[in-house]
């Protein structure tokens, strides 16, 4: 059983795709007419010209729309595609999930011929996070370990850019940082359950602090102390967009 097989059941109703994600990601691809979507999980942020998704877990697969792109069981290490078989190969928030990064990243190099575009997150930035800094130091542990350093990444890719994602105050789509300025939302379990630096920490470890959020919630401190974030319509929590040219 795949880590998502037991954590992404309820991926399909906290983990939608926001537009604004979207738009970064299409135009990161724009020009590619055949694409690989590595680590594809339930088909978010899935672009016109996708031609195969490449995803471990069943249950991902399963919560799949109708009319992606096919799918097909695997592993980024071993990806059952041919050499040179497409324009580009693109990884959505999957590389800190993979066991083998660079064979992974080799692999992704062997089957695109034009572009690699990743979207991943910089943990140096996450970590001052208001919810991990504050609230969920045992979290901050678990996302430090699911990170993959971006230099190590870059230096795998070979030249590439690297270009910040701010998010935005109401997105839609409910990874670790998506709630930042609507707090209550991360002590609502089924939230937590699509987020893994949240999902992969022992709820035991959790606890504390969620019951302090929750009081400080109630009692108006939290908005008091984060009082500077309340008027901003984005923010940069160290999601970022990495390309490659091939």
């Amino acid at each position: 059983m795949t880590l998502y097989d037991h954590t992404g059941r309820t991926y399909t109703r906290t983990r939608q795709p926001d537009p604004r994600f979207a738009a970064v990601v299409d135009d990161a691809v724009r020009g590619m007419e055949s694409i690989a979507n590595v680590g594809a999980g339930s088909g978010s942020y899935e672009p016109t010209g996708t031609v195969i998704a490449v995803e471990p877990s069943e249950v991902m697969i399963a919560q799949r729309p109708p009319d992606a792109a096919p799918a097909v069981r695997a592993v980024a290490e071993q990806l059952p595609i041919p050499t040179d078989a497409v324009d580009a190969a693109l990884a959505i928030l999957t590389v800190h999930h993979w066991t083998d990064l660079d064979r992974g990243i080799a692999e992704l190099k062997r089957i695109a011929r034009r572009r690699i575009v990743i979207l991943t997150w910089d943990h140096t930035v996450c970590r001052e996070f208001w919810l991990l800094r504050d609230y969920l130091p045992a979290a901050a542990e678990t996302d430090a370990r699911l990170a993959v350093a971006l230099p190590r990444l870059t230096g795998l890719l070979g030249d590439a850019s690297i270009t910040p994602i701010p998010v935005p105050h109401d997105c839609v789509d409910g990874f670790g940082g998506a709630y930042w300025r609507r707090p209550e939302a991360y002590l609502d379990e089924t939230v937590r359950a699509g987020m893994s630096m949240l999902a992969m920490t022992p709820a035991a470890l959790l606890r504390d602090g969620l019951n302090r959020l929750r009081a400080d919630l109630t009692t108006d401190r939290w908005a008091a102390r984060q009082a500077d974030l309340l008027g901003k319509s984005h923010l940069d929590l160290g999601y970022r967009l990495v390309t490659a040219e091939l």
